[in-house]
């Protein structure tokens, strides 16, 4: 993979290149980068969304992209046990396994 892809080029350029470049043109070149939330606060609700979804592929990148746009591992931690309340026990306690992994291969 060329180093100059964005990620999902990477991912699935080859084969859904129409996906890929909404991916990047509209989700992160336009979505993500709205003023009215921060990318923090969106990560916070992405890492929920795909929590509460059960989404453990796209979860592992976000948590990647949370810790970079500022969320804390802590606070991550906590937002795996909340919503172990709202969105099931099996979906936090996932979402806290996958949480370790990425704190691990950081």
């Amino acid at each position: 993979m060329s180093e100059d892809k964005s990620r999902a080029q990477q991912l699935v350029g080859d084969v859904a290149p129409k996906l890929a470049e909404l991916t990047d043109d509209v989700l992160f070149g336009d979505v993500w980068a709205r003023p009215e939330l921060s990318p923090r606060d969106r990560s916070l609700i992405t890492v929920s969304a795909l929590t509460a979804l059960g989404r453990s592929d796209q979860l592992r990148s976000h948590l990647n992209l949370a810790l970079d746009n500022g969320v804390t591992q802590d606070e991550l931690a906590e937002v795996t046990t909340h919503l172990a309340f709202y969105a099931g026990w099996p979906a936090g306690m996932g979402a806290a396994g996958i949480l370790k992994e990425v704190l691990r291969d950081r």
